[in-house]
């Protein structure tokens, strides 16, 4: 298990208003609706969640960090646990032509609209319930997914990652001070786990979770 940042620095580029955020709309009423990952949460207006989730090309070097520090090769297995609509996936697939890649998610919008190359390879259930045999993915991956979930959930699924993974990657919303707990309470409409460094790693210690990890700070 180590602490490997591949992802901060998409999340820099990401200019945020945290008092507008706030105040412009019903902050209980935009969770509701982001919680159901429909439409509106993924192409829906900016302040009910992604503002619109296209295609851009920015986590390609993200695809491609991960397939040099996992060496991933032609024959690999790949899963995304909270894939969306698939655009890691779909990366990792142009980085390494052969890689059999899979994904799961929640949300029926997210993968009917995910890239038409990777769709047929999604599934939709829950990190909680994966259905796969033990060891089965040679990297197992969950990005930004696993704090939406409540901590009854959140134990499974971390026992989950851990079963089905030889190589594990996750990446998680945390915070280091009030500001920051402050800007992610703002921010945020779908997170139910609100934990700092140390009880995230508490958590990895509880389900004896092996995997590598980096956390999102709202600074």
């Amino acid at each position: 298990m180590a602490y490997i940042d591949f992802v901060s620095s998409i999340h820099k580029k990401t200019k945020r208003d945290y008092l507008g955020r706030v105040n412009e709309y019903p902050k209980a009423e935009a969770a509701k609706l982001a919680k159901l990952f429909d439409k509106d949460y993924w192409d829906g207006d900016r302040k009910l969640g992604y503002g619109g989730f296209t295609y851009d090309g920015r986590w390609r070097t993200v695809a491609q960090q991960l397939v040099s520090h996992y060496k991933l090769k032609k024959g690999d297995r790949v899963l995304d646990i909270g894939c969306g609509k698939a655009f890691l996936l779909y990366d990792l697939m142009q980085e390494v032509p052969g890689l059999e890649v899979h994904g799961v998610d929640i949300s029926k919008y997210a993968i009917e609209h995910a890239k038409e190359e990777v769709r047929s390879f999604l599934t939709l259930t829950g990190a909680d319930k994966l259905p796969f045999s033990d060891g089965y993915f040679d990297l197992v991956i969950s990005l930004n997914t696993l704090h939406n979930l409540y901590c009854y959930e959140l134990d499974q699924a971390l026992r989950e990652m851990e079963r089905v993974g030889k190589q594990k990657y996750l990446v998680v919303e945390s915070y280091r001070n009030e500001e920051e707990k402050a800007n992610l309470l703002y921010w945020q409409l779908t997170c139910e786990s609100f934990c700092t460094p140390r009880e995230w790693e508490w958590w990895f210690k509880q389900t004896k979770f092996t995997g590598d990890y980096s956390f999102i700070y709202f600074e």
